[in-house]
């Protein structure tokens, strides 16, 4: 019984540490096959496809962007932040539920000073390598091998950033 009770301790505290990361905190309790994760593969590979038609996971269309000499990735990253808006208005206002019935809830997230040292973190990184952590596997999957550069650092970023959290500003 106490295991039980130490279980439901931890699980609540991961979510309480989680929640101060993210607007949207949602963890399904369902348990499925692994056969059933395919599906955000196929997902996964036709973003891909988009990403590289679009030109997204282009450096020079990423450069373009940070020296203000064209519209295109300012097109493509404000009609995302239009579409989440809308979705997640959508989303509170007719209570959708996932494809399981599932709730989606949504939690208040503060503005922090942290918020904009990140910021700028991942900007320069971004303009510095011409990659973001979408696009990352699209571009290593449409040849640019030296991306794998940029994985393996964004990847040990985020684990020092998990080691030092508590001693950053949030």
């Amino acid at each position: 019984m106490q295991n039980i009770e130490q279980q439901t301790i931890e699980t609540n505290t991961d979510f309480e540490v989680r929640s101060l990361d993210a607007i949207c905190v949602n963890e399904s309790h369902l348990e499925h096959k692994w056969y059933h994760n395919l599906k955000y593969v196929a997902v996964g590979i036709a973003f891909g496809i988009v990403f590289v038609k679009a030109e997204i996971i282009s450096w020079f269309r990423i450069q373009e962007m940070f020296r203000l000499q064209s519209f295109h990735m300012y097109g493509v990253i404000g009609s995302a932040v239009i579409v989440g808006m809308i979705s997640v208005f959508l989303i509170k206002i007719f209570n959708v539920k996932t494809i399981y019935g599932e709730t989606i809830e949504f939690h208040p997230k503060a503005f922090n000073k942290g918020q904009i040292y990140g910021g700028l973190l991942f900007g320069l990184g971004w303009a510095i390598t011409g990659a973001c952590p979408g696009p990352l596997f699209a571009q290593i999957g449409s040849g640019a091998s030296v991306i794998i550069i940029t994985l393996l650092s964004a990847t040990l970023g985020t684990w020092v950033y998990g080691y030092i959290r508590e001693k950053l500003p949030h």
